[in-house]
C-alpha cells in the first residue's frame, strides 16, 4: 500500500493552499494513506489547518526553533529522517518545493520527479516538458521511494471537513551549520497572492513604462485580483520579478486570467494554460494569445482598461 508523506508549505501562521493540492494528487494513488508533516517553530495553528484537509490520516509535527524559516538545508535532513516507511514524499512545485525537494531526494539517494500533473499508478506519473508542448510519462522503479513535486496548477485543492490525528514526531538529526538565516525582505501588498488568487490581471511590454503599469494595479484592485506580468514587462523594469508568470516565473491556475498588452509567447502560455477563463486585450489582432483566449478584445489598452476599471469601480 502506498504511504505518502506531504511536506506542508506555510508562512509560519497559515497553511499554503498548495498543501491541499498535493493531497489531491496523493489521493489519486489507489489506496494511498496520506500523512502531512509540519515543520515550524510553532506548529499549533498550522497543524490544525492541515488536519482539516479531507483524505489526510495523520499530521506529524516537528516543532523546533531552527524551523522558523523554510531553509532547505535545515528542513531536508529532518524530512529524510521522517520518510521512514513512507513510499512517497511529495512537496508542491512552488518556489518552496523546488528548493526543498531536490535536497530531500539527494539525502534519500533517489532521483526526483518534477511537476506531476497526473498519476497513472503508484510509480508512474505524467509531467509537462518543452514548455508544456509535450507530456511525458515518468516511471520510478518499484521499491524505490518516490520523491516528487506536484504541479499545483493541475489540481484542485482537497476539501476540508476532516479531523485527522495530530502527532508530535521526532526528527533528531544533526543539522548543518554552514547555512543560516540572515534576513527576509518582501514587498508588502494587500492584494491576493499571485499563486493562490482566483482572479489575476497581468500586464505586458505594451504598457510601455513602470508608471503606465499602474493601469494594471488599478484594474486588479477593482476586481480584488492578484497582479502578474510577462517576462518582457519584468525585464523592462515595469514591475518586480516575483510577479512574472510563465515558464521561468510562476505557474498559476486562477478561475479568471486577464492578459493586457501580452502577445502570448509560448513561455508565458505555459504559466496560464490551466486557467479557467482567459481574457486577452491587445491591439494586435494577430497576437498569438487570441488563439487560446476564451474572450478577446482587439483594442487600445490605454483607452479600454481605464473604462473597464471605471465600470467595475
Amino acid at each position: 500500500m502506498a504511504k505518502v508523506l506531504i511536506v506542508a508549505e506555510h508562512d509560519g501562521k497559515t497553511l499554503n493552499p498548495s498543501t491541499a493540492k498535493c493531497v489531491a494528487c496523493a489521493a489519486s494513488i489507489d489506496g494511498a494513506e496520506i500523512d502531512i508533516v509540519v515543520l515550524a517553530a510553532a506548529v499549533g495553528d498550522i497543524a490544525a489547518q492541515a488536519a482539516e484537509i479531507a483524505g489526510v490520516s495523520r499530521v506529524l509535527t516537528v516543532e523546533r526553533a531552527e524551523n522558523e524559516y523554510p531553509i532547505s538545508a535545515i528542513l531536508a535532513p529532518q524530512i529524510a529522517a521522517l520518510a521512514g516507511d513512507h513510499t512517497h514524499v511529495f512537496g508542491p512545485s512552488t518556489t518552496f518545493g523546488k528548493d526543498l525537494m531536490p535536497h530531500v531526494a539527494a539525502l534519500l539517494g533517489v532521483n526526483q520527479v518534477s511537476d506531476i500533473m497526473s498519476v497513472e499508478s503508484s510509480h508512474s506519473f505524467k509531467r509537462p516538458v518543452y514548455a508544456g508542448n509535450a507530456i511525458v510519462t515518468v516511471e520510478v522503479a518499484e521499491g524505490s521511494v518516490v520523491v516528487a513535486t506536484v504541479r499545483v496548477a493541475s489540481y484542485q485543492a482537497a476539501a476540508g471537513g476532516n479531523s485527522a490525528a495530530v502527532e508530535a514526531a521526532s526528527a533528531d538529526v544533526a543539522l548543518p551549520t554552514h547555512t543560516r538565516f540572515v534576513g527576509l525582505e518582501s514587498g508588502a501588498s494587500d492584494r491576493p497572492d499571485l499563486q493562490t488568487a482566483t482572479s489575476v490581471v497581468s500586464g505586458g511590454r505594451a504598457l510601455g513604462s513602470e508608471e503606465d503599469f499602474d493601469l494594471i494595479y488599478k484594474l486588479a484592485d477593482a476586481l480584488n485580483a492578484g497582479v502578474g506580468a510577462s517576462r518582457a514587462a519584468v525585464d523592462a523594469g515595469y514591475c518586480p520579478n516575483d510577479m512574472q508568470v510563465g515558464q521561468t516565473g510562476k505557474i498559476i491556475a486562477p478561475d479568471l486570467y486577464i492578459a493586457i498588452g501580452i502577445s502570448g509567447a509560448i513561455q508565458h502560455m505555459t504559466g496560464i494554460k490551466d486557467a479557467g477563463t482567459i481574457v486577452a486585450i491587445n491591439k494586435d489582432e494577430e497576437a498569438p494569445i487570441f488563439e487560446v483566449a476564451d474572450i478577446g478584445l482587439v483594442a487600445d489598452l490605454f483607452k479600454v482598461v481605464p473604462e473597464l476599471t471605471s465600470a467595475l469601480s
